[in-house]
């Protein structure tokens, strides 16, 4: 049996793809790895932050809407993202950041039993700061011409939060179908680990009832888990099917294959394999710096720039 060493990425709608690439690249201090499309939907932007090469473990993505209303919060659904970040100075050095630059922001607290500072991007996402005590992905690399200090960089993703009202359904998926470690168990919260005792493969449950989460701005799309390889991605694409899930199938994404499934609850999650990356075809030191399409819609590259606003650098 194969299993799953962690995340691989997380996706988001924003409104303004020019307000999220300053504020991830300029506030957050991530490297900007792909500009390309939704390759289900060309009209719209694709981002994605990174490390240095946008390793899996480290990606954050956005699909920009701009016509998309205001979030309604309610139960199933990714409810908050945590990243890692070395230390606890750290977390003093970013909350001082982000007074800095006007970012909605806790004071220092506890999450997920880790020292913490919580926070929103200009959509409204919710992220946590936490403190990794020297855990993080293997293989995420400083990126060296980032506004934040080595000492002070982003390290990936950590615990992933998911809001549901049946808990033991999605409980059940984490454990006997990807082979996830329950750590902790009460009436409201559970929390999983891909790898016992790391915490960059850990996703929170918590148990709320009510209306579910009507997405919008600021909402959280899908969760990717990570998987090595096509022979991996074909092995967990019967599995799913054999718990009585829809499987998407495998798709090419060019930079990764996957397939898409949607718990009991709703959730949508995406099984994602590591390679062959972002730099497919490319330079490391040219990542992020135009709008990269996969081969298949190379050829409608005039019609969907024609469609696009431009992104602006801005300082």
């Amino acid at each position: 049996m194969y299993n799953i060493p962690g995340h691989h990425h997380i996706s988001m709608i924003t409104k303004n793809a020019n307000e999220n690439n300053h504020f991830y690249q300029k506030v957050l201090g991530l490297r900007r790895v792909k500009v390309t499309v939704n390759q289900d939907d060309p009209s719209m932007y694709h981002l994605f932050y990174g490390d240095k090469t946008g390793s899996p473990g480290t990606e954050l993505t956005f699909f920009e809407i701009p016509l998309v209303g205001r979030t309604y919060p309610g139960t199933n659904a990714i409810t908050r993202i945590g990243l890692l970040v070395p230390s606890e100075d750290s977390l003093h050095y970013w909350k001082t950041r982000f007074e800095k630059w006007g970012v909605t922001h806790s004071g220092l607290t506890m999450y997920a039993n880790r020292l913490a500072l919580k926070f929103e991007d200009p959509d409204g996402l919710r992220l946590v700061l936490l403190v990794s005590n020297g855990e993080k992905v293997e293989h995420w690399e400083t990126w060296g011409e980032s506004d934040v200090p080595t000492e002070h960089q982003i390290q990936g993703i950590g615990p992933v939060e998911i809001t549901v009202r049946r808990m033991d359904k999605l409980a059940n998926t984490l454990t006997e179908m990807f082979g996830y470690i329950e750590v902790i168990r009460n009436e409201r919260e559970a929390v999983f680990q891909s790898i016992q005792g790391e915490v960059f493969g850990e996703i929170i449950v918590n148990y709320m009832d009510g209306p579910s989460e009507k997405p919008g701005r600021g909402s959280i799309h899908h969760l990717a888990i990570r998987v090595k390889d096509d022979k991996e991605l074909k092995y967990w694409n019967e599995k799913v099917k054999q718990h009585g899930f829809q499987s998407s199938g495998v798709v090419d994404r060019h930079y990764f294959k996957s397939l898409y499934f949607r718990e009991s609850n709703g959730i949508l999650f995406e099984i994602a394999t590591d390679g062959p990356g972002f730099a497919v075809g490319g330079e490391v030191e040219h990542l992020g710096g135009k709008l990269d399409l996969p081969p298949f819609l190379e050829e409608r590259r005039a019609e969907i720039e024609a469609k696009l606003t431009p992104i602006e650098e801005k300082e």
